[in-house]
């Protein structure tokens, strides 16, 4: 009985051993990817872990992309830039409005009434990246994309059907842009990251939110609320997104890896990254419709009332660059045109 356990051990022992090279050989480099949002939500769920299981894959294994989400290694949301260029993390993908005014030149494509289509602005947006920002107020970073999310949405506790409404309202607004557009419409901006949306709500910290419909299924938000306002004809706002790995640990991969990295990022992420996010608005606009909700569609008069009414928003950051050596004109008319062409 003894010398059969010891044979059993001895065996179990071997195939411990045989099997400790296959695991540690698995995957050559391993990255962590934080971000803010949980795993279920579509952004992790439907854009990132897409993208990191197509670099898995196409690296043969030799590659692996650990995923961390609702900041599970610690910090808040607007550290997350930082922690990546810092070697805290290795890759994230954060909302650019968090750090407010470090990346100026972005929030052209956060401007009121601008963009149309979310997959033409990525596109645009990623043109413009590599022409303007990633080797100036990006450098820091590998970029491996850049996109915007689909239609803003204003959802709030009472009716809004004009800009008079928002007088004396708290509305959210996740960037310096959005912040700005809902000050000149007569709300009082407070920013926040989107995490801390639901128990402001829940509280009545806030009166409304300006997010797109996408991440309302996660932040259960028609049940926060019971009025949603959209838009018809160019979007209200946006929100510019990036993801970014630390330089160093790009520079890390051999030649073949780095091609891996560069050819499932880029213009074609960027624009399936903003495109997907878009498409899942109205899953999630579907909810607020089965609630009984009431969802205010502006027509094309009346959106264009609120852009004229934002219109000083525009023109105040055009002169804002020029304090800061930046042509925003010129960033407007480039965005149009590659907008435009974007097919």
């Amino acid at each position: 009985m003894t010398k059969r356990k010891t044979l059993k051990g001895l065996l179990a022992g071997a195939a411990f051993a045989f099997s400790l090279p296959l695991a540690a050989n698995a995957a050559e480099h391993t990255f962590n990817l934080q971000s803010f949002l949980p795993a279920q939500a579509t952004i992790p769920s439907k854009i990132i872990d897409v993208w990191a299981d197509e670099v898995e894959k196409a690296s043969g294994g030799r590659i692996e992309i650990k995923r961390f989400a609702s900041m599970q290694l610690g910090g808040k949301p607007p550290d997350l830039i930082d922690q990546v260029i810092d070697g805290v993390i290795d890759i994230t993908w954060n909302v650019v409005g968090y750090t407010p005014g470090r990346f100026p030149s972005t929030e052209v494509f956060e401007l009121p009434f601008l963009v149309t289509d979310a997959r033409a602005a990525s596109s645009a947006f990623w043109q413009m990246m590599q022409t303007h920002m990633e080797a100036t107020e990006f450098k820091d970073v590998k970029m491996l994309g850049v996109w915007v999310h689909g239609p803003g949405v204003i959802h709030s506790a009472d009716p809004v059907n004009t800009p008079a409404d928002f007088n004396g309202m708290k509305i959210r607004g996740a960037s310096r842009q959005v912040n700005a557009l809902l000050k000149q419409l007569g709300a009082t901006p407070v920013g926040m990251p989107v995490p801390a949306v639901p128990e402001a709500l829940s509280k009545k910290v806030i009166d409304g939110t300006t997010i797109p419909w996408e991440v309302t299924k996660a932040l259960k938000v028609p049940e926060l609320v019971s009025n949603h306002t959209e838009f018809t004809g160019p979007m209200m706002y946006t929100v510019t997104f990036v993801l970014v790995m630390n330089k160093d640990k790009y520079n890390s991969l051999p030649d073949d890896l780095k091609a891996v990295m560069n050819e499932n990022s880029g213009i074609k992420f960027s624009v399936f990254a903003g495109g997907t996010q878009q498409d899942y608005d109205d899953p999630s606009r579907q909810l607020a419709v089965e609630r009984g909700n009431n969802i205010i569609t502006l027509d094309v008069e009346q959106s264009a009332e609120w852009a004229a009414s934002a219109a000083p928003v525009q023109a105040a950051w055009v002169e804002e660059m020029k304090g800061k050596g930046i042509d925003g004109q010129a960033l407007i008319d480039e965005a149009k045109k590659l907008m435009a062409d974007y097919k």
